[in-house]
């Protein structure tokens, strides 16, 4: 499928093994998380644009690059938070912009419980960052509002997929890139991720 990158860098799998295990408590799980959003953050920026600049070095002055576009983080509370300082540490300048969203476990549909956007875009390349694509509900309800507000360029970041969530993304938003550390095996009857890693949100937060 076209504009899907599942991650085969093997400290991203590695990782991805450890964040799995039942045993793993909630302080590694965040570091983890963490760790692989840094590193999902290097594969999904490849395509950003950036100008050449003059810089000094010690010796001389010789030519470089710079980012030209002002880049928004929005993280899917609460889960996609733990994501957050991964990004940040490669691009301490981005701005954070929070969307809440949950899933009526009921309907499997995702209900918006808090959007705090400016009226005007202030960036324009945003990065949603939400560990897991289940359903792909959630995903695209983020994509909606932010194409509502008025950003053209924007990046999916997440750490498990399942093929259900994939499709349903690119059917609805094929402009939006999916980048992810592993495509699992689908859903189960209540629409969780299978093997996956069990509730993101409350793994990292201990409850």
């Amino acid at each position: 499928m076209n504009n899907v990158y599942p991650s085969s860098h093997p400290l991203i799998g590695t990782k991805l093994t450890l964040l799995r295990n039942l045993k793993t408590e909630p302080k590694k799980f965040r570091e983890l998380i963490r760790e692989i959003a840094a590193m999902l953050a290097y594969e999904a920026t490849m395509d950003l644009a950036v100008q050449e600049i003059d810089v000094q070095t010690p010796l001389m002055t010789t030519r470089g690059t710079s980012l030209m576009e002002r880049i928004g983080l929005v993280p899917v509370l609460r889960a996609g938070l733990g994501m957050v300082e991964g990004f940040w540490e490669l691009m301490p300048g981005s701005e954070v912009w929070h969307i809440g969203l949950f899933r009526d476990e009921a309907t499997l549909k995702p209900v918006s419980y808090y959007n705090k956007l400016p009226i005007e875009p202030t960036v324009s390349v945003c990065i949603i960052l939400d560990p897991m694509l289940a359903t792909g509900g959630s995903a695209c309800a983020t994509v909606d509002i932010l194409k509502k507000w008025g950003v053209n360029k924007i990046k999916y970041v997440g750490i498990i997929a399942a093929p259900e969530g994939i499709e349903r993304l690119h059917n609805t938003h094929p402009d939006v890139p999916i980048h992810i550390a592993a495509i699992d095996e689908g859903l189960n009857e209540h629409g969780f991720i299978l093997p996956g890693l069990g509730d993101a949100g409350d793994r990292q937060y201990g409850t």
